[in-house]
């Protein structure tokens, strides 16, 4: 089933000049990008993204992280879009990191994982249209 899903690249890998090689990582695993940009979050768009996360002990030192330097948002489009993703992104955990993830190539911690992926279909829903109008998607 072709989907959509959300891929934001944090600012570790912003910083360390990443973001091509991640990029051209999700195009060679068959997705297509079908928008993206660059972005420095403030506190209060993060946040929002993060709202589902409000009064969780990790939610500040993440806001802090996110809006250290700028993110590059995407819409990535393919066959099971989200499930797919996620497992190109690897796990969240350092220990559990599989060779050829992103999470495992670039990721540098916990927090400074490289990357973001949407959970659920209706999440991708949700954070594509923080991010993207209808009209900046790509048909």
């Amino acid at each position: 089933m072709l989907q959509h899903t959300l891929a934001i690249i944090k600012p570790d890998a912003t910083q360390r000049h990443l973001v091509g090689e991640i990029l051209a990582c999700m195009e060679k695993n068959g997705f297509t990008i079908k928008a993206l940009k660059m972005l420095q979050l403030t506190p209060e768009q993060a946040e929002g993204f993060y709202a589902e996360h409000k009064g969780k002990d990790f939610l500040p030192p993440l806001i802090e992280f996110m809006v250290s330097g700028p993110v590059v948002v995407a819409v990535l489009e393919g066959e099971n879009a989200v499930e797919n993703y996620r497992e190109l992104m690897g796990a969240t955990k350092v220990a559990d990191r599989k060779l050829g993830t992103i999470r495992k190539m670039y990721g540098l911690g916990l927090r400074e994982n490289s990357v973001h992926g949407s959970d659920s279909e209706a999440s991708a829903k949700r954070e594509i249209a923080y991010f993207f109008t209808p009209n900046e998607i790509m048909n």
